[in-house]
């Protein structure tokens, strides 16, 4: 397969899955009706999917034993669980508002860490 045909899927889904996260947690915040349409509750899987396969894809191709690839799986599942709170599962509009800050933060170190190849993220 080729390298940079992957890794450009793979960012695209990301910028995709982050923009969409951000609109779906202001609904949240917000309380919108949209957030219970039928293609916002589905396209997020697709989006997150391929994002998911994309980046198997490129640890396989690149070794999955780096540091850093680690470094990006641990984060995605604090960004997983914490976006969760962000969209479903917080209790009011203010621990979902504090949650998708804090999920952007995250998303916002893992970028760091994949452009950078360190687990520093933007420190490195």
């Amino acid at each position: 397969m080729n390298y940079l045909l992957i890794k450009n899927i793979h960012m695209t889904a990301a910028g995709l899955s982050i923009v969409f996260f951000v609109i779906r947690a202001y609904w949240s915040i917000t309380s919108s009706a949209l957030l219970q349409k039928r293609l916002v509750k589905t396209l997020p899987h697709v989006i997150d999917t391929v994002l998911l396969l994309a980046g198997v894809t490129l640890a396989a191709m690149i070794g999955p034993e780096q540091p850093w690839i680690l470094a990006k799986i641990v984060a995605l599942l604090f960004y997983i669980g914490v976006g969760t709170i962000a969209i479903k599962h917080g209790k009011t509009p203010a621990s979902r508002a504090i949650a998708a800050l804090i999920a952007i933060a995250i998303f916002i170190y893992i970028v760091g860490v994949a452009i950078h190849h360190n687990p520093m993220s933007w420190l490195a």
